[in-house]
């Protein structure tokens, strides 16, 4: 029997634009998105070797920052739902699925 557990990742992926053969995720907001000037405090030595790449530094940690808070959402999804996702995989394991007698495999 399938169980769930990373429903809402599994979710998320399938609706978001790379899936549907673009780069962007779903929640990304627009290119021209309003920009905050912030002070950070970073390794010198990262800091001259992304220079050294001509890699902007913007771009990178903003890259980063996103991938993180989706992260991080994806792990408070998790753990705000682990009780019913819990409840399903048990209910499902003493009663079976819905309509499962009608499954040809």
């Amino acid at each position: 029997m399938t169980r769930v557990g990373y429903a809402h990742t599994v979710c998320a992926y399938a609706s978001s634009e790379s899936f549907q053969g673009r780069k962007q995720p779903v929640n990304r907001p627009p290119r021209r998105a309003r920009k905050a000037p912030t002070n950070l405090s970073l390794r010198t030595d990262l800091v001259e070797r992304a220079k050294a790449l001509s890699l902007n530094l913007s771009d990178v940690v903003e890259s980063a920052l996103e991938q993180a808070i989706v992260k991080a959402e994806q792990a408070r999804w998790l753990a705000e739902n682990e009780a019913a996702i819990d409840y399903y995989n048990a209910f499902v394991e003493k009663h079976g699925f819905f309509g499962e007698e009608f499954r040809p495999f």
